[in-house]
């Protein structure tokens, strides 16, 4: 019943694709022969929104262009998935939100090969519920490859993470952690790992093949770790787990696997009181990071 109340209704749902706002949200507007469909030839971002304004814009922008890259896809003209973001806010006023933005291939031959469409481009925006207070996570058998050609990109093919997280699941968790093929702790499914050892707040390399994420980036900027590579194991020995997304905030680890991390300890406590404050800060600013889009 819980989840039928914190459920998007339809009205609330907007959409934007290739340049027009759609009257339905739900209404068919990709080709089934879309490359994203077919074989997950895609990149996103997920922004979040706050008082109908979307959070670190710019730098969600920038990193849907160096994903789109890394994929070797046609960059998206960055006005034009502005307009979208504007477009789609303006049309549902939301309180708290997650706004989506998807590039794909567009329509291309079925098969791996890309065919000469341009993109697709679409722009989403709908409520969601406020993060939980803390987190259960579940450490799952299958590695992340840092080395493989998608390693470090937000792409659409998120195969991986749909079986990790139903598996994290099963076993009472709401987060799947990785370790890469080197055994040493990667990421979530969605999210970034923070940890604290000895009173040191630490988090994995991106080297380790783990997504550049913003909250990441602004966790690093605003309370600050040390960036280490070293074997998941030494999450045996930590005093404090959080995990850091665009949906999350920091957000304190409970639970990992078997083990009771109880109560969020000083520095996870010290990080979600400076995250609190610097968002507040900079959707207070109305600067080009926290929109509206330029």
């Amino acid at each position: 019943m819980a989840w039928r109340l914190l459920r998007p209704t339809v009205s609330a749902v907007r959409a934007w694709v290739n340049g027009q706002l759609l009257a339905d949200a739900h209404q068919p507007v990709v080709q089934v022969s879309d490359h994203g469909f077919t074989v997950g030839d895609g990149v996103f971002e997920a922004v979040k929104v706050v008082d109908g304004r979307p959070f670190a814009l710019d730098r969600h922008l920038a990193r849907l262009l160096s994903s789109t890259a890394g994929m070797g896809l046609p960059l998206p003209d960055e006005d034009a998935v502005r307009r979208g973001v504007d477009a789609v806010l303006a049309a549902e006023h939301l309180t708290l939100g997650r706004l989506r933005i998807t590039v794909t291939g567009g329509p291309a031959p079925l098969g791996s090969g890309r065919g000469d469409a341009a993109p697709t481009i679409a722009v989403v925006a709908a409520p969601m519920p406020p993060a939980a207070s803390s987190a259960r996570v579940a450490t799952v058998p299958w590695p992340r490859n840092e080395r493989g050609a998608l390693a470090g990109l937000k792409t659409t093919s998120y195969g991986e993470n749909v079986v990790a997280l139903a598996e994290a699941r099963r076993r009472g968790a709401d987060e799947a952690v990785f370790a890469n093929l080197a055994g040493h702790l990667c990421e979530g499914t969605g999210s970034n790992v923070f940890y604290a050892v000895g009173g040191e707040l630490r988090t994995p390399t991106l080297a380790s093949g783990c997504l550049a994420g913003v909250t990441r980036a602004l966790v690093l900027e605003w309370v600050g770790a040390r960036e280490v590579d070293e074997p998941i194991e030494v999450l045996l020995q930590a005093d404090e787990v959080f995990l850091a997304s665009t949906t999350r905030d920091v957000q304190p680890v409970s639970h990992w696997d078997e083990r009771d991390l109880g109560e969020p300890g000083p520095l996870t406590r010290a990080a979600a009181r400076v995250w609190r404050e610097r968002e507040a800060e900079v959707l207070r600013s109305r600067g080009p990071d926290a929109g509206p889009s330029r």
